[in-house]
């Protein structure tokens, strides 16, 4: 009788869950699915075990053995041998590092990737189906169904800044694992700045303030991201947003800026000197003891928002130089400054990133601000500017990460009078449909999209003091961000998005994640942007 009771009432609790299937969680949205004809798998322990084809997959496993247990309290046994009724599979045949295919039917679950990476997001998406799909779940079932899937774009990026306000080991570790769940790859860490230098370089052990991170807590962030299929790439920035670096170096100063006295957190718009030989000694020092902790392929050095008519516009060593060099406008000292830079970046095995600067902080703008190399990324950030350094970086051969502001920046407000509600300069909103609707291509021809690496959302740190505050600002307009970076227009839509966006958010708080509940998108108000 007992059990007849529970039977309706998750019948009728199934009735009532109008719209929920095993594609109703799904972010970012796979780019092809086959739904079944209606087989269904059975997870039973007794019946079902995960294996595995190579011990890089055992992380995968266990991840899934989790998965299994939290969602349908059963516990299967995993074995890199035998055959189990749930495979998990290196394919070298595929092409993309990161494509997938996931395909369940009565017989059972087949996860095949061409790499460990792909292999996990198989698990990802999984879990998903689990999530979405409540009622099967409840029931230990799985809906028949066939995803093959790959990324729109191979560079998925969040960026966090705790140069501004440290954030401890552990709760970068939690944001990896938030940001895993919607597959994103690669974590920005923004280690320098005028607030702080959170970086320890062992021959300059001057530079690091009080909260900073050693050798090996670093090494600790890199080992737990790449057991995640995330890179965690370092930002070290120069020559400006530097106050930290030269209040260990007072001598970088500019000339006329010698006596300034530098208060960290407060002092702003002073860069390093172009003229002053030790510069560049102390940065190669920088970049190859950086480049030995982070084995990312990268490593970006700023090159944003250089207060150049405040420094080397009238510095007397930099009109010097300027004048050796024949050059007419201060800006033009960027030329040799990442010149010498990139001879470091170059000698330490790694390729450089930057901000995009164009001629011209608002339209119109013509060109860059100065001749960027061609191996370089740049990153096209400032809103308003980004159709522009798309044409640019096609035209000179910049790879390019789209980020720009109006689409991409997590730290601005997400609805009238949301937070930040301190150091607040006057930031535009960003709703979360704004960001759905980013097209990272802009709309070009497949042909000029073939520069673009990818995306990246970022969470500048000056109002984020603590984790919970990163991930308020981040979610849900991280997993619009996802879905931009993952999946091709024809398969993105806002409404499929609004209905598969809540049992994540459902699941990310039950994690203990602190969200943004977007009641605005239901409630139809008026002007709320």
């Amino acid at each position: 009788m007992k059990n007849l009771f529970l039977t309706l009432v998750l019948s009728l609790f199934c009735m009532t869950m109008i719209g929920q299937d095993n594609t109703s969680a799904l972010i970012p949205m796979p780019n092809k699915i086959i739904n079944g004809n209606g087989a269904v798998f059975t997870v039973n322990a007794r019946h079902s075990a995960i294996t595995f084809d190579n011990k890089e997959l055992k992380f995968a496993a266990e991840k899934l053995q989790d998965i299994f247990k939290r969602r349908m309290s059963e516990n299967l046994n995993i074995s890199p041998t035998g055959n189990g009724t749930i495979r998990l599979i290196i394919d070298n045949s595929l092409e993309h590092k990161e494509q997938y295919s996931l395909e369940i039917n009565n017989k059972g679950i087949t996860i095949k990737g061409a790499s460990k990476g792909a292999v996990l997001y198989g698990v990802i998406t999984l879990e998903q189906i689990l999530m979405g799909d409540i009622c099967m779940t409840s029931q230990k079932k799985i809906r028949e169904i066939y995803i093959y899937d790959k990324p729109r774009f191979e560079y998925r990026a969040m960026m966090l800044d705790p140069a501004r306000n440290y954030l401890p080991v552990e709760s970068i570790k939690f944001f990896i694992d938030k940001m895993t769940l919607f597959k994103y790859n690669v974590l920005q860490l923004h280690l320098t700045d005028d607030q702080g230098w959170r970086i320890y370089i062992e021959k300059y052990p001057q530079l690091a303030s009080k909260d900073h991170y050693t050798k090996e807590e670093l090494k600790e962030i890199i080992k737990y991201a790449e057991m995640r299929n995330v890179t965690v790439i370092p930002e070290i920035d120069i020559p400006g947003h530097t106050c930290a670096m030269l209040s260990a170096f007072p001598e970088f100063k500019c000339e006329h800026k010698s006596a300034t006295p530098i208060e960290l957190g407060k002092s702003v718009d002073m860069m390093l000197c172009a003229s002053v030989g030790k510069v560049y000694t102390v940065i190669d020092d920088i970049i190859k003891e950086t480049s030995k902790i982070f084995p990312a392929p990268y490593i970006h050095l700023g090159g944003d928002e250089a207060a150049i008519k405040y420094n080397w516009a009238e510095c007397p060593r930099c009109q010097k130089l300027m004048a050796e060099l024949k050059y007419e406008d201060p800006s033009q000292l960027m030329i040799p400054f990442f010149s010498k830079v990139l001879k470091s970046v170059k000698e330490a095995g790694k390729k450089a990133i930057l901000w995009c600067e164009l001629d011209n902080i608002y339209m119109p703008a013509n060109d860059y601000l100065f001749p960027y190399d061609p191996e370089v990324t740049l990153v096209s950030w400032r809103g308003g500017l980004t159709p522009k350094c798309l044409e640019l970086t096609r035209r000179h051969g910049n790879p390019v990460i789209m980020a720009p502001g109006e689409y991409a920046y997590l730290d601005y407000p997400q609805y009238t009078g949301d937070f930040p509600e301190f150091n607040n300069w006057g930031m535009p909103i960003t709703t979360l449909e704004t960001c759905y609707q980013f097209d990272p291509g802009y709309g070009e021809p497949l042909s000029g999209q073939k520069h673009i690496k990818g995306i990246m959302a970022t969470l500048w740190g000056e109002a984020i003091k603590d984790i919970n505050r990163a991930t308020y600002m981040a979610y849900p307009r991280g997993l619009a961000l996802s879905e931009a970076g993952w999946t091709e227009m024809k398969n993105r839509n806002w409404e499929s998005f609004k209905n598969r966006m809540y049992p994540n958010l459902m699941n990310l708080m039950k994690e203990g994640v602190s969200i943004r509940v977007p009641f605005e998108i239901e409630q139809k108000l008026e002007n709320y942007r």
